[in-house]
Protein backbone atom coordinates (compact mmCIF):
# COMPACT_ATOMS: atom_id res chain seq x y z
CA UNK A 1 0.00 0.00 0.00
CA UNK A 2 1.30 3.46 -0.84
CA UNK A 3 2.20 5.88 2.00
CA UNK A 4 -0.61 8.23 0.94
CA UNK A 5 -3.20 5.49 1.15
CA UNK A 6 -1.82 4.31 4.49
CA UNK A 7 -2.08 7.84 5.87
CA UNK A 8 -5.64 8.22 4.61
CA UNK A 9 -6.56 4.81 6.03
CA UNK A 10 -5.43 5.97 9.46
CA UNK A 11 -7.46 9.14 9.08
CA UNK A 12 -10.53 7.23 7.95
CA UNK A 13 -10.50 4.98 10.99
CA UNK A 14 -9.45 7.63 13.49
CA UNK A 15 -6.67 7.61 16.05
CA UNK A 16 -6.05 4.62 18.25
CA UNK A 17 -8.16 4.71 21.43
CA UNK A 18 -6.45 6.32 24.39
CA UNK A 19 -5.67 4.19 27.37
CA UNK A 20 -7.05 5.33 30.70
CA UNK A 21 -3.62 6.57 31.77
CA UNK A 22 -3.26 8.62 28.57
CA UNK A 23 -6.67 10.19 29.13
CA UNK A 24 -5.71 11.09 32.69
CA UNK A 25 -2.39 12.55 31.50
CA UNK A 26 -4.20 14.75 28.95
CA UNK A 27 -6.59 16.00 31.59
CA UNK A 28 -3.78 16.78 33.98
CA UNK A 29 -2.13 19.04 31.37
CA UNK A 30 -5.17 21.02 30.25
CA UNK A 31 -7.65 20.40 33.02
CA UNK A 32 -10.76 18.28 32.67
CA UNK A 33 -13.49 19.67 30.47
CA UNK A 34 -16.77 20.33 32.24
CA UNK A 35 -19.06 17.38 31.50
CA UNK A 36 -21.82 19.63 30.15
CA UNK A 37 -19.41 21.26 27.68
CA UNK A 38 -18.12 17.95 26.31
CA UNK A 39 -21.68 16.62 26.05
CA UNK A 40 -22.60 19.76 24.11
CA UNK A 41 -19.68 19.23 21.73
CA UNK A 42 -20.74 15.63 21.09
CA UNK A 43 -24.32 16.72 20.45
CA UNK A 44 -23.27 19.58 18.18
CA UNK A 45 -21.10 17.12 16.27
CA UNK A 46 -24.22 15.05 15.52
CA UNK A 47 -26.04 18.12 14.19
CA UNK A 48 -22.99 19.37 12.26
CA UNK A 49 -22.51 15.93 10.70
CA UNK A 50 -26.21 15.79 9.79
CA UNK A 51 -25.90 18.98 7.77
CA UNK A 52 -22.38 18.21 6.49
CA UNK A 53 -23.62 15.00 4.84
CA UNK A 54 -27.08 16.39 4.07
CA UNK A 55 -25.87 18.44 1.09
CA UNK A 56 -24.30 15.49 -0.76
CA UNK A 57 -27.10 13.15 0.36
CA UNK A 58 -29.60 15.20 -1.62
CA UNK A 59 -27.37 15.20 -4.70
CA UNK A 60 -26.65 11.47 -4.45
CA UNK A 61 -30.34 10.63 -4.13
CA UNK A 62 -30.84 11.80 -7.73
CA UNK A 63 -28.60 8.89 -8.81
CA UNK A 64 -30.07 6.38 -6.39
CA UNK A 65 -26.83 6.49 -4.39
CA UNK A 66 -26.20 6.75 -0.65
CA UNK A 67 -23.34 7.59 1.69
CA UNK A 68 -21.48 4.37 0.98
CA UNK A 69 -21.32 5.35 -2.69
CA UNK A 70 -20.05 8.78 -1.67
CA UNK A 71 -17.23 7.32 0.42
CA UNK A 72 -16.13 5.01 -2.38
CA UNK A 73 -16.22 7.83 -4.93
CA UNK A 74 -14.27 10.11 -2.58
CA UNK A 75 -11.35 7.74 -2.06
CA UNK A 76 -11.20 6.43 -5.64
CA UNK A 77 -11.23 10.03 -6.92
CA UNK A 78 -8.44 11.15 -4.57
CA UNK A 79 -6.37 7.96 -4.97
CA UNK A 80 -6.62 6.85 -8.61
CA UNK A 81 -5.55 3.23 -9.06
CA UNK A 82 -6.69 2.20 -5.59
CA UNK A 83 -7.03 -1.57 -5.25
CA UNK A 84 -10.06 -3.33 -3.81
CA UNK A 85 -7.94 -4.46 -0.84
CA UNK A 86 -6.78 -0.91 -0.12
CA UNK A 87 -10.33 0.41 -0.33
CA UNK A 88 -11.57 -2.29 2.03
CA UNK A 89 -8.84 -1.34 4.49
CA UNK A 90 -9.75 2.35 4.32
CA UNK A 91 -13.51 1.92 4.62
CA UNK A 92 -13.52 -1.00 7.10
CA UNK A 93 -16.50 -2.63 5.42
CA UNK A 94 -17.11 -6.16 4.20
CA UNK A 95 -16.17 -7.19 0.69
CA UNK A 96 -19.81 -8.04 0.06
CA UNK A 97 -20.92 -4.50 1.00
CA UNK A 98 -18.22 -2.95 -1.18
CA UNK A 99 -19.13 -5.19 -4.14
CA UNK A 100 -22.75 -4.01 -4.05
CA UNK A 101 -21.71 -0.34 -4.03
CA UNK A 102 -19.04 -0.81 -6.70
CA UNK A 103 -21.52 -2.64 -8.93
CA UNK A 104 -23.84 0.39 -8.84
CA UNK A 105 -21.04 2.86 -9.53
CA UNK A 106 -19.56 0.79 -12.38
CA UNK A 107 -22.93 0.11 -14.00
CA UNK A 108 -23.78 3.81 -14.01
CA UNK A 109 -20.36 4.65 -15.43
CA UNK A 110 -18.87 6.56 -12.49
CA UNK A 111 -16.04 4.12 -11.74
CA UNK A 112 -13.95 1.99 -14.09
CA UNK A 113 -11.82 -1.01 -13.23
CA UNK A 114 -8.47 -1.71 -14.86
CA UNK A 115 -6.26 -4.76 -14.56
CA UNK A 116 -3.05 -4.28 -12.58
CA UNK A 117 0.14 -4.07 -14.63
CA UNK A 118 2.35 -6.14 -12.35
CA UNK A 119 -0.39 -8.38 -10.95
CA UNK A 120 -3.10 -9.23 -13.49
CA UNK A 121 -5.39 -10.39 -10.66
CA UNK A 122 -5.57 -6.89 -9.22
CA UNK A 123 -8.48 -4.64 -10.08
CA UNK A 124 -7.45 -0.99 -9.98
CA UNK A 125 -10.21 1.56 -9.50
CA UNK A 126 -10.49 4.92 -11.25
CA UNK A 127 -13.21 7.55 -11.52
CA UNK A 128 -14.56 8.06 -15.01
CA UNK A 129 -15.06 11.60 -16.24
CA UNK A 130 -18.66 11.58 -15.00
CA UNK A 131 -17.58 10.08 -11.66
CA UNK A 132 -14.88 12.72 -11.25
CA UNK A 133 -17.36 15.49 -12.04
CA UNK A 134 -19.89 14.16 -9.52
CA UNK A 135 -17.25 13.69 -6.82
CA UNK A 136 -15.83 17.16 -7.35
CA UNK A 137 -19.33 18.62 -6.96
CA UNK A 138 -19.97 16.62 -3.77
CA UNK A 139 -16.63 17.76 -2.36
CA UNK A 140 -17.29 21.37 -3.35
CA UNK A 141 -20.48 21.66 -1.28
CA UNK A 142 -18.81 20.10 1.76
CA UNK A 143 -15.68 22.25 1.46
CA UNK A 144 -17.89 25.32 1.16
CA UNK A 145 -19.67 24.44 4.42
CA UNK A 146 -16.41 23.82 6.30
CA UNK A 147 -14.80 26.99 4.89
CA UNK A 148 -17.84 29.02 5.95
CA UNK A 149 -17.67 27.59 9.48
CA UNK A 150 -13.94 28.34 9.76
CA UNK A 151 -14.36 31.87 8.44
CA UNK A 152 -17.41 32.72 10.52
CA UNK A 153 -17.89 30.53 13.61
CA UNK A 154 -21.02 31.19 15.64
CA UNK A 155 -20.12 33.31 18.65
CA UNK A 156 -23.02 32.31 20.92
CA UNK A 157 -22.53 28.76 22.07
CA UNK A 158 -25.65 26.99 23.36
CA UNK A 159 -24.30 26.70 26.89
CA UNK A 160 -22.38 29.98 26.91
CA UNK A 161 -19.37 28.03 28.17
CA UNK A 162 -16.09 29.88 27.83
CA UNK A 163 -12.82 28.32 28.83
CA UNK A 164 -9.18 28.31 27.90
CA UNK A 165 -9.17 24.84 26.37
CA UNK A 166 -10.73 25.58 23.00
CA UNK A 167 -14.18 24.18 23.79
CA UNK A 168 -15.93 27.47 23.06
CA UNK A 169 -14.11 27.69 19.71
CA UNK A 170 -15.10 24.10 18.90
CA UNK A 171 -18.72 24.84 19.79
CA UNK A 172 -18.71 27.93 17.60
CA UNK A 173 -17.25 25.98 14.69
CA UNK A 174 -19.72 23.11 15.00
CA UNK A 175 -22.66 25.47 15.33
CA UNK A 176 -21.49 27.24 12.17
CA UNK A 177 -21.53 23.88 10.34
CA UNK A 178 -25.27 23.65 11.04
CA UNK A 179 -27.70 25.30 8.63
CA UNK A 180 -28.36 28.86 9.88
CA UNK A 181 -32.13 28.34 9.97
CA UNK A 182 -31.68 25.23 12.13
CA UNK A 183 -29.43 26.81 14.77
CA UNK A 184 -32.20 28.28 16.93
CA UNK A 185 -33.91 24.88 17.17
CA UNK A 186 -30.63 23.18 18.05
CA UNK A 187 -29.86 25.85 20.67
CA UNK A 188 -33.33 25.48 22.16
CA UNK A 189 -33.07 21.70 22.28
CA UNK A 190 -29.66 21.81 23.93
CA UNK A 191 -30.84 24.44 26.44
CA UNK A 192 -33.63 22.04 27.43
CA UNK A 193 -31.04 19.34 28.11
CA UNK A 194 -28.92 21.84 30.08
CA UNK A 195 -31.93 22.72 32.26
CA UNK A 196 -32.59 19.04 32.95
CA UNK A 197 -29.04 18.68 34.33
CA UNK A 198 -29.60 21.31 37.03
Amino acid sequence: MSPDVTRQSTLATGPAPLSLSEEEDGQAESGPAPEGVTNDLVELLFFAYRDFVGDPDRMLAEYGFGRAHHRVLHFVYHYPGLTIAELLDILRITKQSLNRVLKDLIEQGHIVQKTGRSDRRQRLLYCSETGATLTAELTRVQVRRVARAIADPVADEPTGARDGNGFAAAQGFLMAMIEPEERAAVTSLMARRARSRR
